[in-house]
């Protein structure tokens, strides 16, 4: 993964090369349910296939979707706006899911 170091507010953080860019070159990343090769363009579409992959969803956090898988560790937390689901989401996604999920560039 590539991407450029931003220092912003006392924190530095890797932007993918998608969020450093601006202006029409600027490559969307989308996440892609593998197999059925459907772009998740919504929480709605996400949930659903979370769902049929044993992910429970959890209710706590009134800022944020959360999903826990029973039999692991791993939490999915994302933001509550779909506007704010970056590539650091969807790469999340796809390591807790291995074979089911990808990051692909528009």
């Amino acid at each position: 993964m590539s991407g450029v170091w931003v220092f912003k507010n006392g924190v530095v953080r890797l932007v993918d090369g998608a969020d450093s860019m601006q202006g029409s070159n600027a490559r969307r990343k989308v996440l892609v349910h593998t197999p059925s090769e459907e772009v998740i363009s919504s929480y709605a579409v996400l949930e659903r296939k979370l769902l049929s992959l044993g992910w429970e969803r959890y209710y706590d956090d009134p800022d944020l979707l959360q999903f826990h898988k029973r039999s692991t560790v791993h939490l999915i937390s994302l933001p509550k706006d779909f506007s704010k689901f970056k590539s650091m989401h969807m790469y999340d996604i796809v390591v807790k899911n291995r074979n089911v999920f990808e990051v692909r560039d528009m």
